[in-house]
Parts: structure tokens; sequence; C-alpha cells
């Protein structure tokens, strides 16, 4: 089954042909809300949307521990998370899909393992490649199929929030290599590395970064929502065909 979490501008799948919600226990605590289980041209789905259905939990005070542990007891072989992010690197334009290939971690505070407390023992997880590498190309593959056009890579940077960033910080961010910013993709991304379900992302490009292009004097809220809306509509489209071939 692929399970699916949606962030900003994506609290439900449109094409989800839903048969049940479920609230699910976790030893870690609730998820953000019930999963949503379905089917998409008869292959079976799982959603959640990582802020509550209402959007009510900020990034940083998100129970991603629940949220993954939850998908992957249900049964999830593969999670896809779709998130809002700004754009830094200069072909990065607001509406843009990115397929992103690396991460750098900026957060602080958050629970990022399953393996804490004294009475576990010491785990470590290879992370080179925080991107399952099979995942990411049968995004790409559903992208083509579906003719919706996406960038092929980017390093991720995951800040804190909830407040986006200064201009300096995405000039330093742009130093350290990051193409994207959000805060969601981290400790996400590694705790589905822990419990070994292939993870991979769609980021939709919501704006240009803070000091960059339309956003160098602060971002255009206002803006957004038109923004995302329109593109969530293309990430929809790549989930229906990777529905089809994962």
């Amino acid at each position: 089954m692929l399970a699916v979490i949606g962030g900003s501008g994506l609290t439900r799948l449109a094409n989800l042909d839903v048969s049940r919600r479920e609230v699910l226990r976790t030893p870690y605590g609730e998820p953000s809300g019930a999963v949503t289980f379905g089917s998409i041209r008869g292959r079976p789905v799982a959603f959640l949307a990582r802020h509550g259905y209402g959007h009510t939990i900020p990034p940083h005070e998100v129970n991603y521990r629940a949220n993954v542990w939850a998908l992957a007891q249900c049964g999830a072989k593969a999670i896809v998370s779709v998130a809002s992010v700004g754009g830094i690197r200069a072909d990065l334009k607001p509406g843009d899909l990115v397929i992103p290939h690396q991460i750098i971690d900026y957060t602080w505070g958050r629970k990022s393992t399953y393996h804490d407390g004294h009475d576990s023992q010491v785990t470590h997880i290879d992370f080179t490649h925080p991107y399952d590498p099979e995942l990411r190309a049968a995004l790409l593959e559903a992208a083509t199929a579906a003719g919706v056009a996406v960038l092929d890579s980017a390093v991720y940077a995951v800040t804190q929030g909830p407040r986006l960033e200064t201009a300096a910080e995405i000039d330093r961010l742009e130093r350290d290599g990051a193409g994207v910013v959000g805060m969601t993709g981290m400790p996400e991304a590694a705790l589905a590395r822990e419990l070994s379900v292939p993870y991979a992302a769609i980021n939709v490009v919501a704006n240009y970064a803070a000091g960059r292009g339309e956003s160098r004097d602060g971002i255009r809220f206002e803006t957004l929502d038109a923004v995302l809306a329109e593109a969530m509509g293309r990430a929809r489209a790549i989930i229906e065909h990777l529905a089809r071939i994962r």
C-alpha cells in the first residue's frame, strides 16, 4: 500500500476513493489525525494530513514519530511526502514541482528517533541518501506518465519554523548548497528509514525564499493559496500515476 503525507495545501486527496477513516494509536502518542484509507485507480492508498485536517499543527509540534509509525503499522510499503517549500535556487519559481535528492537538517528539539530512552540500545542508520532511490525514480516515471514537468533534484534545507527565514538566513542556506527550504522534511525522512519504509518527496515551490525574486522585500502571503491550489493538482496527478506503478 502506498501512503501519502500531505502538507500545507494538501489536506486531502481529491482523487482518493475513500473507504474508511481510522484513528490509530501508537506507542508515541496520537498521529496528526485519522488515517484515510481508500484507493486510486483500484490501488490501495492511505492518506494523512501532516498538520491535521484543519491545518492546526505547526511544523515544530507535528508528532512525526506517531505519524510515520502509524502508516508503517497499517501496512504502508512506501511513503510519499508532499510539502510546500520556498525556492532558493535561481531556476526554481512559484508553482514548480521538485523531487528533492538530499537534505540538510537545521531543526532542533524534535523527537527524531525511535531508539531513545535508557532502556533502548544505541542504533545508527545509514542516511547517506535520505530519499529512497527506487521510489524517487518511480516518482519521476509517474511525473512523465502524467505529463507533469518536475525538476529531478534539489537539496532540501529543513528549518525549525513556524516563522519563515530572514534574507540573511536564506543566503546562508544557499552557501550551504540548499535549493529549497521548508519545515517538515525532518525528522520524517529519518524515521521512515529507521522503520525501513521507502520514503521520497514531492516539493511544491509556493514562493521565492526570503530576499529572492518577488520576495526580495517580503513574502506575499496573499498569493500562496492560488499557487498551491494549482500546483497541488499536478502533484495529485503524479500520485495517481505512482499508485498504478508502485
